[in-house]
């Protein structure tokens, strides 16, 4: 889910309702979200995506299972925070930096700068 869209999805994954916080993941993402989501107490389940080409890496649609989350409003509304307890930016969200100015609404040459830019 791009977080410019407030949309909020529901959908089941492996039989259980869930918020679709992201479609078309990679692996990676997966981890990403898995992880950061797990460290705000959110339950987190994913669910390979079927596709027809073969060779092509594997995605996949990552949910919460709490229906009323919408990670958009979660980080606009500084409600995660990540491990170096700090809360979640767009930016951050996005992989875009790891260490985001906080003010995401300033913009800038070169999107994703970081505090020490």
């Amino acid at each position: 889910m791009a977080i410019n869209n407030a949309k909020h999805i529901i959908g089941e994954i492996v039989g259980i309702r869930c918020t679709i916080v992201e479609t078309g993941a990679s692996l990676e993402r997966v981890a990403f979200l898995s992880d950061l989501l797990g460290f705000n107490n959110r339950e987190v389940k994913e669910m390979k995506e079927v596709t027809d080409v073969p060779g092509e890496e594997p995605k996949f649609t990552v949910g919460v299972t709490d229906i009323v989350f919408n990670p958009v409003f979660a980080i606009y509304e500084r409600q995660l925070k990540n491990k170096e307890e700090t809360f979640v930016t767009p930016g951050y969200w996005k992989q875009e930096c790891t260490k985001c100015d906080p003010r995401y609404w300033i913009r800038r040459k070169g999107a994703g700068k970081t505090i020490d830019n």
